[in-house]
């Protein structure tokens, strides 16, 4: 089966959908068959990877609703090994019908309907809304672990202990399985006193639950790079954009880590 893992922090800014993308086509780099499901009404992860509304019909929305399995809204993308389940503006109804309908396991939608393709992938990555609302939630009940992205910059943990709440919750309820896989920093500057002091906090709480290429390393931080920042108006990650750049570098560091399971 594939190991699902959610891309969550309800803080806009923080590298989430940067790290969906880059991280989904670094281990398709590495072999992995990976399906990346965008489940952000922003649909950022999709135009991302070179897609604009007019290049495919339906999306992960109707999915959602029922009207389309799965596998019949996958994109296959540029690059090998790695496909798409886009998203849409329209997914921003999504809470309404389900709230006003009183869908029963509403929480659960994307879990079951995630079980009909789980098979033919190796990893599944997430990219979820930047809020904790229902479409947050049913990532997070579909997933096995959830990587927290992290900014280095002023407030950085705010916000924080509203989602290690909501993981703790859904671990106690419907998904008792559920792992925080990691913190991942992000948007780090050496010649930033401030991002120094960001990386030297989250060391110092969550100290083995970031990520390392082999026990005793330093961890893995993605740096603030203009190779990262142009890569999406390309439509490519940066590992395709500028590989060889430090934002390339450093997500293929973390897929290596999550294939090793560090």
């Amino acid at each position: 089966m594939s190991e699902i893992i959610c891309i969550a922090n309800q803080k806009g800014g923080v590298g989430k959908t940067t790290t969906a993308v880059n991280l989904s086509a670094s281990l398709a780099g590495n072999n992995k068959k990976v399906l990346l499901v965008d489940i952000d009404p922003q649909s950022n992860a999709t135009t991302s990877l070179g897609f604009s509304r007019s290049d495919y019909e339906f999306n992960i929305y109707h999915t959602l609703i029922g009207s389309k399995k799965i596998s019949e809204v996958i994109l296959k993308t540029s690059i090998k090994n790695l496909d798409l389940a886009p998203s849409n503006i329209g997914l921003v109804g999504i809470e309404k019908e389900y709230y006003n309908a009183g869908k029963k396991d509403r929480e659960l939608i994307l879990k079951e309907k995630i079980k009909d393709i789980a098979g033919e992938y190796d990893y599944i990555i997430i990219d979820s809304p930047p809020a904790l609302g229902p479409i947050t939630i049913n990532a997070l009940s579909a997933s096995d672990s959830v990587i927290i992205p992290i900014q280095c910059e002023f407030f950085a943990l705010e916000g924080l202990a509203q989602l290690l709440n909501t993981v703790s919750l859904l671990k106690k309820t419907i998904n008792p399985t559920l792992k925080i896989r990691g913190f991942l920093p992000t948007m780090f500057s050496t010649q930033n006193n401030l991002s120094k002091q960001v990386l030297s906090d989250l060391t110092h709480h969550f100290k083995d639950q970031l990520f390392r290429i082999k026990k005793n390393k330093e961890c893995i931080v993605v740096p603030r790079n203009v190779r990262i920042a142009e890569s999406p108006s390309f439509g490519q990650p940066v590992t395709e954009y500028a590989s060889g750049s430090k934002g390339s570098i450093a997500y293929e560091n973390l897929a290596k880590a999550i294939i090793v399971g560090a």
